[in-house]
């Protein structure tokens, strides 16, 4: 298998969290050697272009349903012509996590293609059931095509990704969000790996296994959506949202080599890593490290 070309697209929304910091996280990953370790070409920035509002609508319960719908569809056109080009990796570096709705928009307007969603929260709340608003913290059950029309209908192509392609990886606040009346990732059809699962199982035996049945479905390719949160907490407290535990630098090198050698993703999403809780810069260049390890060292 040959190495794919590597281009990065920054898209610094914060629209599904709040300015906490994240917004720049391009910026710091890149300082921290991404685009010279991957040799990736640089597509620009897409900004999004409606301002964050901190009220909450009435009639969806989120926060910034619309705005996010607009830099959604930014999102989706700016990497229709680069989803053309073969071998070609995109990677997209948020903002948070509900950048990846217009990544998957973009991939549902050529065909159907899978999610393998990495994550240390399952990001399955209904809006109702969440605290916030955050549609950060909504962002799979949107795209598996369950909330507001507004972002899970958009082009009426409601669901962005099928149930039974999606990869459910490394979430760990199951009890967390069951306290506040979440719905469960569980009673899906997706394949799950809670933390619990992945330890037993260990990250190539479970990332494997999850990548055969992958597979086995008629989709045109997966991406990849990587929250920075999914590593332990102790060597990853530059998130806006902690919880306890979490995968080491070393296993999330691991499950992206496995992912990445089925010859089947087409690119990546990083988001939630904060800058401003990193404030030596240490955690920026070992998290870039972990992944250039994963995307170009074969297994």
């Amino acid at each position: 298998m040959s190495m794919p070309e590597f281009a990065i697209i920054d898209a610094p929304s914060i629209l599904g969290l709040r300015p906490s910091g994240v917004e720049n996280l391009p910026e710091a990953l890149k300082a921290a050697g991404l685009l010279e370790a991957l040799n990736a070409q640089y597509l620009g920035r897409i900004q999004p272009l409606i301002s964050y509002s901190s009220e909450r609508d009435r009639a969806t319960q989120l926060l910034n349903g619309n705005a996010i719908r607009v830099f959604s569809l930014q999102l989706a056109e700016s990497m229709t012509e680069v989803l053309s080009k073969r071998n070609r990796f995109i990677i997209v570096l948020g903002g948070d996590c509900s950048i990846i709705i217009g990544t998957l928009l973009a991939l549902r307007r050529l065909g159907r293609y899978g999610l393998f969603f990495i994550d240390g929260h399952a990001d399955f709340y209904q809006p109702e059931a969440s605290v916030t608003g955050e549609v950060a913290d909504m962002d799979l059950a949107i795209v598996s095509g369950r909330g507001p029309n507004i972002l899970t209908d958009i082009d009426g192509l409601r669901p962005l990704v099928k149930d039974e392609d999606i990869v459910v990886f490394g979430y760990r606040d199951a009890e967390q969000a069951a306290s506040y009346g979440s719905q469960d990732v569980i009673d899906t059809n997706m394949q799950v790996y809670d933390l619990s699962r992945v330890k037993k199982l260990g990250i190539t035996n479970a990332s494997s296994f999850a990548i055969r049945k992958l597979l086995g479905n008629e989709t045109d390719g997966f991406w990849i959506h990587l929250d920075a949160d999914v590593l332990d907490d102790s060597i990853m407290p530059a998130v806006d949202y902690r919880l306890e535990g979490g995968l080491s630098f070393s296993e999330l090198s691991d499950l992206l080599r496995t992912i990445n050698s089925s010859g089947h993703v087409v690119g990546m999403s990083i988001t939630i890593f904060n800058p401003s809780l990193d404030l030596d810069k240490s955690i920026a260049r070992k998290f870039v490290s972990s992944i250039v390890d994963g995307l170009l060292k074969t297994s």
